[in-house]
């Protein structure tokens, strides 16, 4: 069963969204706070070559930089939910390390903020992303979604109306 990037920032912030989203619910071209995530992504490093990269079944980086190493970039919209972002590029390296390519960097940018955060992937962080895998795998096999449990971030969330309407 493939885990995507996604789903593991998912997994962090509401099992319920991870379910949906990995049985083909996809609520996000809906949404007008993915839409402007995804214009933000486009508008601020449109010199990029390698933008939307697919490395790894399932994972899309939204761009990438080659060298000595590589460098994975995403872009979100806001650090609201900074712990979720993290983790899903360190799963990222995670993966890129797993098939033998030298990467041990992400950036996480924050256009809006103007920021930008350096991650790398540290031993215990291994730990973490296996263990995440393997909740991912058993959500997803659920054979119904988990229930709702309402979150502050929820009424900005693609899947409101899906839960609470």
């Amino acid at each position: 069963m493939i885990v995507r990037g996604t789903e593991v920032a998912y997994y962090l912030i509401c099992p319920r969204k991870l379910w949906l989203f990995s049985h083909g619910l996809r609520m996000e071209p809906f949404s007008d706070t993915v839409f402007i995530g995804k214009l933000l992504s486009e508008m601020t490093f449109r010199r990029e070559r390698h933008k939307e990269v697919e490395i790894v079944e399932g994972s899309k980086f939204d761009f990438i930089r080659f060298g000595d190493e590589i460098v994975i970039h995403e872009v979100k919209k806001s650090r609201k939910l900074d712990h979720a972002h993290k983790l899903q590029v360190k799963f990222y390296i995670y993966q890129l390390r797993r098939m033998g390519l030298n990467c041990r960097t992400a950036i996480i940018h924050y256009p809006k903020a103007m920021r930008k955060e350096e991650v790398e992937l540290e031993e215990e962080d291994e730990e973490r992303i296996e263990r995440a895998i393997k909740e991912i795998r058993k959500i997803k096999a659920m054979k119904s979604p988990p229930p709702v449990k309402k979150r502050g971030y929820c009424r900005t969330c693609a899947y409101y109306n899906f839960c609470f309407v």
